[in-house]
C-alpha cells in the first residue's frame, strides 16, 4: 500500500493515478508492493532528518528509509516539496514531472539501484525516465 503524509507543509492533492503507477513501477522490477510511506515536508523538516538519522548536516530533496524484506518493497520516502519546485525551476522542467522523477527514485531506491557512482547515476536517470514516460498509461 503506497501512503502520502504532508509534515510541515500545507497538503496538496496527489493524482489519483500516481500510487498505480508506482505500483506498476515495482511490479516491473519483479519486486511485490509492501507498505510505502511518502513524507512530504518544507526543506527544515528534511533537514532534521537528515541531521538526526544520517548524520549529514545538508539540505537535500529525498531521503529513502529502506525496510525491504525480500522481493518486498517497504520504506519512508520523505521528500522536500520546496527542494522540488527549486530543482524543477533549476533544470528548467515543470513541478508536476520533477516531482514524478523524485516519486520514481524512492521508489527505485527500494528496488536496489543506488546513485553514488557516475554510473550508477546514468543507469538510474535511465529508470526514472523510463518509468516517467509510462506514467501517461495510468
Amino acid at each position: 500500500m503506497i501512503n502520502f503524509f504532508f509534515e510541515n507543509i500545507e497538503s496538496q492533492d496527489i493524482p489519483p493515478n500516481t500510487a498505480p503507477w508506482l505500483e506498476d513501477l515495482i511490479l516491473s522490477e519483479n519486486k511485490k508492493p509492501g507498505e510505502i510511506n511518502y513524507i512530504f515536508c518544507d526543506d527544515e523538516y528534511l533537514l532534521k532528518v537528515n541531521q538526526d538519522y544520517l548524520h549529514h548536516d545538508y539540505y537535500t530533496d529525498i531521503i529513502t528509509f529502506d525496510y525491504v524484506k525480500g522481493k518486498t518493497i517497504s520504506g519512508d520516502i520523505f521528500v522536500s516539496l520546496p527542494r522540488v519546485r527549486e530543482n524543477a525551476s533549476s533544470l528548467e522542467n515543470d513541478i508536476e514531472s520533477e516531482l514524478r522523477r523524485i516519486l520514481a527514485h524512492g521508489i527505485l531506491h527500494l528496488c536496489g539501484y543506488t546513485d553514488k557512482s557516475d554510473q550508477e547515476r546514468s543507469t538510474m536517470r535511465k529508470k526514472e525516465d523510463f518509468y516517467i514516460n509510462r506514467y501517461s498509461n495510468f
